[in-house]
């Protein structure tokens, strides 16, 4: 079922608007307008800290810390260097040549230490206790060249040859 319905042009509106004269004036109430606040005037800083971090550790922080050693020079460095070697803590006559190798580019011998060791050297290499220097490597042994200061202050210098054993 459709039901239609219309409005004939012919008739007179309903009601009429009501005429000036009738009608009251109600004074009409204007919205309250709220003034805009700003996030600064709303928070204020407060007078006081409210926590108080200063006796809890740094979150931060390492737990291992690193102590620098102040140094004079880059020689101390490299002599810390090279005393943490297992070449420089025995002295040059405790190591036994057991081979050379001459021809190349450069000469090259080996040795071994007390504990048994073994290290190939070359020329300027640094050996001993002492810093002694390779100063040779001949088909007749290692010439070996210390520097040290002995008990009253001198700089000494030992020369000292690493054979090889003789066969038997």
């Amino acid at each position: 079922m459709i039901a239609v319905s219309a409005c004939n042009k012919d008739q007179p509106p309903a009601s009429a608007p009501p005429s000036p004269q009738n009608v009251k004036t109600v004074p009409v109430q204007a919205k309250p307008i709220q003034k805009p606040v700003s996030s600064a005037l709303a928070l204020r800083p407060s007078a006081v800290n409210q926590f108080d971090f200063s006796n809890k550790k740094d979150p931060f922080k390492a737990f291992i810390a690193v102590k620098t050693v102040p140094t004079s020079n880059a020689e101390s460095i490299k002599k810390n260097l090279r005393n943490s070697l297992p070449i420089h803590s025995f002295d040059v006559s405790q190591f036994k040549l057991i081979g050379i190798v001459i021809g190349g580019r450069e000469s090259q011998a080996m040795v071994t230490d007390p504990n048994g060791k073994g290290y190939v050297l070359k020329v300027g290499m640094a050996i001993g206790k002492n810093d002694g220097k390779i100063t040779a490597i001949t088909s007749g042994g290692v010439n070996v060249l210390e520097q040290f200061r002995d008990d009253n202050g001198r700089v000494r210098k030992d020369n000292i040859k690493l054979t090889l054993p003789r066969k038997q």
